[in-house]
């Protein structure tokens, strides 16, 4: 698997990400174990994780932090901790109460803490802000962080689900004030989701070097192609991947998808990935999995690249909102 440096730092990633949503979730422990040890089996070194994976389970606020635990238990009996990445991310609600939640100062550091002693190391290649805190200045939040990386509990930086304008902000803070510096972006990403990163947040990325690890890149399912008209699909995402994506247009896609697939020997779901990998500005997308069976699929997609015509015929199909690149991108 292609190894990719993330943005201007020294870390070089797998050009797939293992995301880890489902781990304690719709995944039990033994299969994620068998999960992650078929992503490094095949190359992969980068595993992103979140400390509220999974509150949204039946176990409410106290099933945040368990797919740390487990991915923790995981690189522990593998011996294999400094042969991967491990990204996480703060923000979410872990507890009730003001400070429960957010991204004031000591916040951050309290929940670094905690993460690190759930994940059984003591340092982080990777540490994400997971969505904006418009109620904490971004120069204390950037204040904490390169506390962290200077203490050595982080190597690198990023941000996740930020507007352009709070990365802008971010920038300017850390050139001006000496502060650690975003290194990655994490948006939500695909041929379903285009215009929220493509009209500003793209060419941030681009001209300030951030690596960008694209979630959902298989918007919720729907692109692994099992969404067809007239078809039943057993998810518990189906009921709102359905609404947002099973129209004419979304088929459509799928349609396209397997042409293209099929001239290539391909799956509709690596044709998806192909699309967001053959893009200059993707540094690596990020897969999920509830067995290891389905995570297989998902590595046909390595080496494989779309043509310029393949790309172009998605870009018109999917009506970029600006019908072409935007004169900034």
């Amino acid at each position: 698997m292609q190894l990719r440096r993330l943005g201007r730092s020294d870390l070089r990633v797998s050009e797939l990400c293992l995301g880890t949503m489902q781990f304690g979730w719709t995944a039990d422990e033994a299969t994620s174990f068998a999960i992650m040890d078929a992503f490094v089996h095949v190359g992969g070194n980068f595993i992103d994780t979140a400390d509220i994976y999974t509150t949204w389970g039946p176990d409410g606020l106290a099933g945040g932090g368990r797919a740390e635990e487990i991915i923790g238990r995981w690189t522990k009996s593998r011996g294999i901790r400094k042969h991967v990445l491990v990204a996480t991310k703060v923000r979410g609600k872990m507890a009730e109460g003001p400070e429960g939640a957010g991204l004031a100062k000591a916040r951050v550091i309290r929940c670094c803490e905690d993460s690190l002693r759930r994940l059984q190391t003591d340092y982080l290649d990777l540490y994400q802000c997971h969505w904006a805190d418009l109620a904490v200045p971004i120069e204390e939040t950037l204040a904490a962080l390169t506390e962290l990386v200077r203490a050595g509990k982080v190597r690198v930086i990023g941000a996740s689900n930020y507007p352009a304008w709070r990365l802008m902000e971010a920038a300017h803070q850390s050139a001006t004030r000496g502060l650690a510096r975003f290194n990655s972006y994490q948006p939500e990403y695909s041929l379903m989701e285009r215009g929220l990163f493509e009209l500003e947040a793209r060419p941030f990325c681009r001209h300030y070097g951030l690596g960008v690890i694209p979630y959902s890149p298989l918007a919720g399912g729907f692109l692994t192609g099992k969404y067809r008209r007239g078809a039943k699909v057993d998810s518990v995402r189906a009921a709102d991947v359905g609404r947002k994506y099973c129209h004419d247009r979304g088929f459509a896609v799928i349609e396209r998808l397997e042409a293209i697939g099929t001239s290539h020997g391909k799956t509709v779901a690596q044709t998806a990935l192909a699309w967001l990998l053959s893009q200059p500005v993707v540094t690596s997308a990020i897969v999920g999995a509830n067995t290891p069976a389905q995570l297989g699929d998902s590595f046909g997609v390595v080496g494989y690249r779309l043509t310029e015509e393949e790309m172009k015929s998605l870009d018109e199909l999917t009506d970029y909102p600006t019908n072409g690149r935007p004169i900034w991108d």
